[in-house]
């Protein structure tokens, strides 16, 4: 069952980056329109979806990677 939840965290993290590429090409096409303060004020609320995404992928996919790959899930190792 915890590989199960591994996969799904795995697929949503790829999920996830792909709507951040989305998000950051809709971007770039609103760029492009004349500036109105409702295209800047898309241009920061994308800005910030996109980075908010980013990182939530990131951490979902080294979750799951490390869990798939048996690691443990705690950060605090003995050194």
């Amino acid at each position: 069952m915890n590989k199960f939840f591994s996969v799904l965290q795995l697929l949503l993290a790829v999920l996830a980056a792909g709507l951040a590429v989305a998000t950051l090409v809709n971007l770039v096409l609103i760029s492009s329109r004349p500036e109105t303060i409702s295209v800047v004020t898309a241009i920061i609320g994308q800005g910030l979806l996109i980075v908010c995404l980013a990182a939530f992928a990131k951490i979902l996919g080294r979750k799951a990677w490390r869990a798939l790959s048996g690691g443990t899930s705690d950060r605090a190792q003995p050194d």
